[in-house]
């Protein structure tokens, strides 16, 4: 990790409660989701195939891969249910005034 940069992503405070959506920050593709109030994001990857998690379904705290059914835990990007064994990346997310910023220096 390079170190926090803090970057806004336009039109992520849309996200609605229990709902996702893909956004490209830097070049990297990433899942934004609202979960009880809060923004998480995590890279728009399945670490067992590299297949769009963005195209997936969300299920509690967990979004699940439309390919295989592999799922992770959006708060902190670990897999929890196979075939993935390797976690996803979580990105650190901020929120105020309106508008969402990600730290891209986690990317």
């Amino acid at each position: 990790m390079a170190g926090e940069r803090w970057v806004e992503v336009p039109g992520a405070a849309g996200v609605a409660e229990g709902f996702h959506r893909t956004f490209v920050v830097d070049g990297v593709p990433l899942l934004l989701a609202r979960l009880a109030g809060r923004l998480y994001a995590v890279e728009d990857r399945c670490s067992h195939d590299d297949g769009r998690l963005g195209e997936g379904t969300i299920e509690g705290c967990e979004v699940i891969c439309p390919r295989h059914g592999a799922r992770f835990d959006l708060r902190d990007g670990r897999a929890t249910r196979m075939p993935a064994v390797a976690p996803i990346l979580p990105v650190p997310v901020r929120e105020a005034d309106g508008r969402v910023h990600v730290d891209a220096g986690a990317l």
